[in-house]
């Protein structure tokens, strides 16, 4: 693409120059090849793919009972250093018992990781999370994002993998919300996730930095099951993707943003809690929506 850049420019100097039709002609040409170049470009599962994300998700769906396998489960000490653990998980949808987004922060306060945590009344969490599916030593790049340059990926981990590789890992900062989904709703939205792992999983695609990303590929499948979202700028910045949800009342709506967001900032928890085996509730402490009389049995978190 430099390349391209340098010789637009040349062409433009040329064109400066009265090189008029000579200049266009080349200029068709290039813009030929570019098509066809850019149309030889297609999307692979079969690369050698980062640990963290060499498997597919994907399951089956049979009434109530979701199977899922490659369900991630590392134990991370480093980003370098962990333990590689795939597995295969049931979930029973009618004991679905709740929907959080996290948000997770590493520079830009307008640009933020979102993933999803369905938890379910047993006391069981899974986190759905679409990432750009890297390459071994391969690193992002929002510029190469939109250029076919990483494919699209829906991993499913355990709440503990994806939160701590975040937190406390990597240095994240993450922000955690309880939202208002309706039961209908969030079991709608879980068999979505594993609809989209699926196709993934069977048809390969690139991930995009503006129409298939984190954000905007979750705000499609709600889109399509409540109806009615519009359009934002937020749905792009998403470190300010709370405040759309709020702003459509998909928070807890006795609190003002800027508490949900004090309150809701789990990394000092999350790094405390480190390899607990009760981490999701502790975690959750003091997070609105998540009072203890609201956890599943009525039950506290473990002390």
């Amino acid at each position: 693409m430099i390349g391209w850049g340098v010789a637009v420019v040349a062409l433009l100097i040329l064109l400066w120059q009265g090189w008029i039709w000579q200049s266009l002609v080349v200029y068709v040409v290039m813009f030929v090849l570019l098509r066809r170049w850019w149309a030889s470009l297609k999307p692979s599962n079969d690369r050698d793919w980062a640990d963290d994300l060499a498997r597919t998700t994907h399951g089956t769906i049979q009434d109530d009972l979701v199977t899922l396998h490659n369900v991630r489960n590392f134990n991370w000490r480093t980003e370098d250093d962990y333990d590689i653990c795939w597995e295969t998980r049931e979930y029973d949808l009618s004991r679905l018992h709740s929907v959080d987004m996290t948000t997770s922060y590493w520079g830009l306060p307008a640009i933020a990781h979102v993933l999803l945590s369905f938890g379910f009344d047993n006391g069981d969490f899974v986190v759905f999370s679409v990432e750009i599916r890297k390459e071994r030593q391969e690193l992002f790049s929002e510029i190469g994002g939109f250029f076919k340059k990483f494919e699209l990926s829906i991993v499913a981990t355990d709440e503990r993998d994806a939160l701590r590789v975040r937190t406390n890992v990597r240095g994240e900062d993450a922000y955690l919300y309880h939202t208002r989904l309706t039961d209908v709703t969030a079991r709608q939205l879980f068999v979505s996730f594993v609809e989209e792992a699926n196709t993934l999983a069977a048809t390969p695609r690139f991930y995009h930095s503006i129409t298939a990303n984190c954000t905007t590929l979750v705000f499609n499948m709600l889109r399509r099951i409540i109806g009615g979202l519009p359009l934002d700028v937020r749905l792009l910045l998403s470190g300010y993707l709370p405040a759309y949800v709020q702003k459509h009342r998909g928070l807890q709506l006795d609190y003002s943003l800027k508490t949900l967001k004090q309150r809701g900032r789990i990394t000092q928890s999350a790094i405390a809690a480190d390899k607990a085996e009760d981490f999701s509730w502790r975690i959750r402490q003091g997070i609105p929506g998540w009072e203890p009389e609201t956890l599943p049995g009525g039950q506290a978190p473990i002390k």
